[in-house]
């Protein structure tokens, strides 16, 4: 194997697989010690900086760090299943305890460049874009036919999960910044909008449109049969108040689960979600599953809805034929009638919560934004930009339904690409980020960071009493960690973004590092090619997810190869080296955003 080239930002950002996973690249490692160190306010700001939504993402988003977080995969002591850390719980730790954060936030622009922006739905994705770009001096304008901006952050996930005044708050720092924000006003043409002279227009407006279930009784059932986000739209806006006793929620995604939860405070006794897939290929998060069920909701999997039953116009129930789960010889799942008779559930109303379609009748198909056999833009998947230079896509309505911290992403990559643009440079050209690299040691054996990681299991977030959160609609149910267990949680990062730098030509190959290291993930060895190189390391290196650090020809011929999936960046191979061959030294990654240091002339002055 060639030596492994450090210099390549996306080495040692890989390494931090939490902050590789987030698609806004938060750096997660970093906040989290901020928190353990009782600086609420800065591991806030860290947030702010990269996702924008802190204090609403601490409580809804879909978490893909957890996942990928090493804590998850390296204890060999916590149980059947080890469990990453409460990462997105303690992105909330920071919102809650943050205090008085105004001063510190960036001011609106003293003076404007003359450059207009039009953003088109006031969701996560166009407030990033509003965030980014309305410092640097554009005029920038958010449209929604909401009264109030926040998109389906506000309108769409529940109160008991997400309080207004959480919304309020953060989506009140973005319009703080000079960002008009025009409620009440749907966009029914973009060829108009173009007229009113905009630079440049941003399409967030989400998928907002539900899918329906054509099967018999449809129609004739209609009135107690509703789509799922639509109705969630109406229990916020207090058109819908009670349901029926007995519900029937259809999907398995997160929009379901808020559609059970909801129903359930709203009246309904008997609550289920039903859906075609089986329970393991559900769309919903583990967790939001588990807290539908945690609050009596039963999941009844493998079952493909037949027939709205009714009797006069009136629903009575639904009849599901059962199915199970196979696999064809390509892989592909397919779903095969079991042969048992058909079940039928009774109930009052039904919510669909099948998947979400995006609409664009308001989209000409003459002005040049070209759509595919979807009907969905053609949207370049880097810089976001459509067949129309001008016109922009992001968040759902760019790619389908995803989730908040995607749009966030997006709309930060549409401000760099808005920017550049505007500043007549090329918008395919990316800034790559700034990083920097900085020694973490402070004596022979002694480093700045904290390297003594709890053992602890991972620590619940307590919940509001059952008999409080189930009887009203705006009682949040999760309270959250307070600041005591927030720093035992804190404990077990593992400071993955400390790295384990290697100097090839202090190494005397002593062998002192593979003794100490615990998780034998160090070998001294003659170089060969990866497949084969992987299998005769102190420990085999299986995952191929992960890199291999290959240094330099060291004075034997031999090379020093650690594999990163497993490494605990305890700092031992740098403490027991005699020759300082290793350093423990702290990644920085800063994503570039829209502004003076993502353009060519300013890369070119320094």
């Amino acid at each position: 194997m060639k030596p492994t080239d450090v210099r390549k930002p996306d080495y040692y950002h890989k390494v931090v697989d939490c902050q590789w996973a987030c698609p806004a690249h938060t750096p997660v490692p970093e906040y989290i010690r901020l928190i353990a160190a009782g600086r609420h306010a800065d591991a806030y700001l860290v947030n702010w900086h990269s996702n924008v939504f802190p204090g609403i993402l601490g409580r809804t988003c879909d978490r893909p760090c957890e996942p990928a977080c090493r804590r998850g995969r390296v204890e060999q002591n916590n149980g059947e299943k080890p469990e990453p850390v409460a990462i997105c719980r303690l992105k909330r730790v920071a919102a809650d305890y943050k205090g008085d954060i105004r001063a510190r936030l960036p001011k609106p622009a003293a003076k404007k460049n003359g450059r207009s922006i039009a953003c088109v739905g006031a969701g996560p994705a166009s407030l990033t874009v509003a965030r980014d770009l309305a410092p640097l001096g554009y005029a920038v304008t958010v449209f929604d036919q909401d009264p109030r901006a926040g998109g389906f952050m506000r309108t769409q996930v529940p109160r008991f999960r997400l309080p207004e005044a959480v919304i309020d708050e953060e989506v009140g720092y973005i319009l703080d910044l000079g960002v008009e924000f025009v409620g009440g006003r749907r966009i029914d043409s973009m060829k108009a909008l173009l007229a009113e002279g905009f630079d440049a227009v941003f399409v967030g407006c989400g998928a907002p449109r539900g899918r329906d279930l054509d099967i018999p009784g449809r129609q004739e059932a209609a009135a107690q049969i509703h789509i799922g986000i639509d109705w969630l739209a109406s229990v916020y806006f207090g058109h819908v108040d009670k349901v029926g006793r007995r519900v029937i929620v259809l999907g398995g995604g997160n929009t379901a689960m808020d559609c059970c939860r909801s129903a359930r405070r709203l009246g309904g006794e008997d609550v289920k979600v039903i859906v075609r897939s089986g329970f393991d290929e559900m769309k919903a998060s583990p967790w939001e599953k588990e807290d539908a069920m945690h609050e009596g909701i039963p999941i009844l999997d493998c079952r493909v809805p037949k027939a709205f039953v009714h009797e006069n116009g009136r629903l009575t129930g639904m009849i599901f034929e059962k199915v199970r789960v196979e696999q064809d010889a390509k892989g592909h799942r397919k779903l095969v009638p079991t042969g048992e008779p058909d079940e039928f559930h009774a109930c009052d109303e039904v919510l669909l919560a099948i998947g979400q379609e995006n609409a664009f009748p308001w989209i000409e198909r003459d002005i040049g934004i070209a759509f595919d056999d979807r009907d969905m833009p053609v949207v370049d998947k880097t810089t976001l930009q459509s067949s129309l230079p001008q016109v922009f896509f992001g968040g759902d309505a760019a790619f389908g339904p995803k989730n908040i911290i995607w749009a966030v992403a997006h709309g930060h990559e549409a401000a760099v690409s808005i920017d550049r643009m505007l500043h007549g440079e090329d918008i395919t050209v990316r800034p790559p980020p700034q990083v920097r690299l900085l020694s973490q040691k402070m004596g022979i054996h002694e480093w700045s960071y904290d390297n003594d990681i709890l053992p602890d299991a991972r620590h619940k977030v307590p919940w509001a009493p059952a008999e409080k959160t189930l009887s009203r609609i705006d009682v949040e149910v999760e309270l959250g960690f307070d600041p005591a267990t927030a720093w035992k949680e804190a404990q077990r990062c593992l400071n993955c973004d400390v790295q384990t730098v290697f100097l090839h030509d202090k190494c005397i190959e002593c062998d002192a590092c593979i003794d100490i290291c615990p998780m034998d993930c160090l070998t001294l060895t003659a170089n060969g090619e990866e497949d084969e190189l992987r299998q005769r390391l102190t420990a085999p290196a299986l995952n191929l997810a992960q890199d291999l650090y290959v240094s330099d020809e060291l004075r034997t011929g031999r090379v020093m190869v650690k594999d990163e999936d497993v490494c605990l960046h305890c700092g031992l191979c740098a403490e027991r080296c005699p020759t300082g061959a290793w350093d423990m030294q702290k990644f920085l990654l800063d994503m570039t955003h829209a502004g003076p240091g993502c353009r060519d002339t300013k890369r070119e002055a320094a």
